[in-house]
Parts: C-alpha cells; structure tokens; sequence
C-alpha cells in the first residue's frame, strides 16, 4: 500500500507541483523560487532537500530548454529578417 502520509499531502499542497506538471516557464521558475527560499530556511530534512534539489534541477532544465527554444527562433526570425532585406536591396 503506497499512501501518501498526511504530512506528505500537506507539502505537496504547500510546494506546488511537481516538476512535470509545471508547463510555463513563469510557472517553472517562480517553483524554482520557492524552493531556493526552502532551502535557504535550513528547515527542510535530508529526504525533502534530496526530493527539492532533484525538483530544481528538473525545473532548471526545462527553463533552459525553453530559453534554447525561444533563442533558435529568434535567431530564425533575425534570418529571415536580414534575408527579407538582402532581396530587397537586390531587387531595388
């Protein structure tokens, strides 16, 4: 039987959703933020400082992704852009 504790429901209402379910990357960093603000209280056990760093990462990982994201297609768009203007020069 694999129920959570009352004490385990408690924190994961508390700390919000797990890395997974954070879909935004507002939503991935300002989780980050909590959990930086977790630790930094020195409140958190060994067990909830392992689950919150393995949080972390996943969280920071998907905000770099996403940033890497973001970043490819603005470098598209720069692309098209500086293609757009060479045709224009060209053309007239």
């Amino acid at each position: 039987m694999s129920e959570l504790s009352e004490t385990d429901e408690q924190r994961t209402a508390r700390e919000g959703p797990p890395a997974a379910a954070a879909h935004t990357y507002e939503e991935a960093a300002a989780r980050v933020e909590e959990i930086i603000r977790r630790l930094d209280s020195g409140e958190a056990s060994l067990s909830e400082t392992l689950e919150l760093l393995a949080e972390g990462k996943a969280l920071i990982e998907l905000c770099a992704s996403q940033l890497t994201a973001v970043g490819g297609a603005l470098e598209e768009l720069r692309l098209d852009e500086l293609v757009s203007r060479l045709e224009q020069e060209a053309g007239g």
